[in-house]
C-alpha cells in the first residue's frame, strides 16, 4: 500500500488513526546498520512496522525484522522514542497515522539477508555510508541518534 510522510508540514492530511509501532537499529560486529529499501516509498529505512495486539514491542521488532530482511534478531536496547504529531503517514486507503514508533536497538543472531514484499533491497552500510542514501527525516534521526549515542527521551 503506497503511502506518503508528512513532517511538519502544514499541508499534512489530519491524522485518523495511531498505531504502536517498533523499529529497529541492527548493528553488525563491524558496526554496520542494516537498512531495507522500501517497495511503498523507495527510501531506505529500518526494518519495523506496526505492532500487532497479544506482542510485546521487543517481539514486534523481532518479527518485524525478520520479516522485512530475513535475518532474525534479539534486542539489546533502546535508541528512542519518537511521538512527533507533526508527522504523519498517508496511505492510500485514506489513513493517515500520527507517527507512535519506539526505536530499539539489536544485533543479528541468524538468517541470511532476504528481500519481501516490503523491501526491495537489503543491505548493511558503515555508519557514515548513510548520510547520502535517501531516506525519510524521521529515518534519518533515529540513525543521527544511535550514532551519537544519545538516548533521546522524547520526539
Amino acid at each position: 500500500m503506497p503511502r506518503r510522510d508528512y513532517e511538519d508540514d502544514p499541508t499534512a492530511p489530519k491524522a485518523n488513526s495511531l498505531v504502536p509501532a517498533a523499529s529497529v537499529v541492527v548493528v553488525d560486529t563491524a558496526g554496520r546498520v542494516l537498512l531495507q529499501r522500501r517497495t511503498d516509498n523507495g527510501m531506505w529505512a529500518l526494518p519495523g512496522g506496526k505492532m500487532d495486539i497479544g506482542e510485546s514491542l521487543a517481539g514486534c521488532g523481532i518479527r518485524e525484522t525478520r520479516e522485512e530482511t530475513g535475518l532474525d534478531i534479539e534486542i539489546t536496547g533502546i535508541v528512542g522514542t519518537y511521538t512527533n504529531p507533526g508527522h504523519v503517514f498517508a496511505y492510500s486507503d485514506g489513513e493517515v497515522r500520527q507517527e507512535f514508533s519506539i526505536c530499539l536497538l539489536g544485533r543479528p543472531i541468524g538468517g541470511e539477508l532476504a528481500i519481501s514484499s516490503e523491501s526491495a533491497e537489503v543491505r548493511w552500510f558503515a555508519p557514515a555510508e548513510t548520510d547520502e542514501l535517501p531516506m525519510v527525516p524521521s529515518i534519518r534521526k533515529r540513525i543521527a541518534d544511535w550514532r551519537s549515542g544519545a538516548i533521546p527521551v522524547l520526539r
